[in-house]
């Protein structure tokens, strides 16, 4: 990361060295600066190299808050970490247009035919066009061959073939960690356990989708169903605080009133 500032800083600090800079050098150094771009981006990718989630017993909220700490922390350094290479990316790729411009001038070129200059790392970023740019979509993106997997168990599930759709949701998350998809797959590997009475596993499922992603629209869904799998498994004291913490985390979401409901069968105080 110095390298690449010092070298940004360098090639724009003294404008009139560039008449005594051989065009072959300013090309050298800004294929240098791009193949350093796209090591940090690298350093976005995820490695597939998380931990498995711990057995489910002791104090399962505990448990559950400890995961939400680990997961705000890994988000806050990842946001950091992209967020600074986005910086250098913006402020790399507007002074490689300085240069870019420079070089025409230099070649007697016409400087009417220079496009807009590319990001740095071979990547578009909102932050370094000039012009307003178009609102991103939400759709998530996705690895290829990554919603033909995932509906491929999800007929599996709806065909009665639970284990196999078991399967193949835990194929899924192990073969495209970090997907969008994540939540759903896990909690749908939960049902699949749940349909094939597999309460146990099926309890763990339905934790790791609502702890990988208690944001999500999926997790007042996988709450829920973790209290009511922890009731199946003799639990009832945690089920009790996990039907609880659907109507104080989710107030507005339908699954208040089912998690209610079940809390009155229980007898949860």
């Amino acid at each position: 990361m110095r390298f690449l500032l010092v070298s940004l800083c360098l090639l724009v600090a003294a404008p009139a060295a560039a008449q005594d800079t051989s065009l072959a050098d300013i090309r050298a150094e800004l294929g240098v600066l791009n193949a350093e771009i796209a090591r940090l981006k690298s350093e976005l990718a995820p490695t597939g190299g998380a931990a498995p989630a711990a057995p489910l017993s002791g104090d399962t909220l505990q448990r559950i808050d400890a995961i939400e700490a680990g997961l705000t922390r890994l988000n806050s350094k990842a946001e950091e970490l992209e967020n600074r290479i986005n910086r250098v990316v913006a402020d790399g790729t507007n002074r490689i247009g300085d240069l870019e411009f420079r070089l025409v001038e230099l070649e007697g070129g016409d400087l009417g035919s220079i496009g807009e200059t590319p990001a740095l790392g071979g990547e578009d970023i909102t932050t370094i066009a000039p012009q307003v740019s178009e609102p991103e979509s939400d759709a998530p993106e996705l690895a290829i061959g990554e919603q033909r997997d995932f509906e491929r168990a999800q007929e599996a599930l709806a065909s009665g073939d639970f284990l196999g759709a078991a399967e193949q949701f835990a194929a899924f998350t192990q073969s495209y960690p970090g997907s969008p998809l994540e939540a759903d797959a896990q909690y749908f590997r939960g049902e699949a356990f749940e349909k094939a009475g597999n309460n146990q596993e099926a309890a763990r499922a339905f934790l790791e989708s609502f702890s990988g992603s208690p944001s999500s629209p999926r997790a007042p869904d996988a709450l829920l169903k973790l209290g009511l799998s922890l009731d199946a498994l003799g639990q009832r004291n945690e089920a009790c605080l996990m039907l609880q913490e659907v109507v104080n985390r989710f107030p507005g979401s339908p699954q208040v009133s089912e998690a209610t409901q079940s809390r009155a069968t229980l007898g949860c105080t």
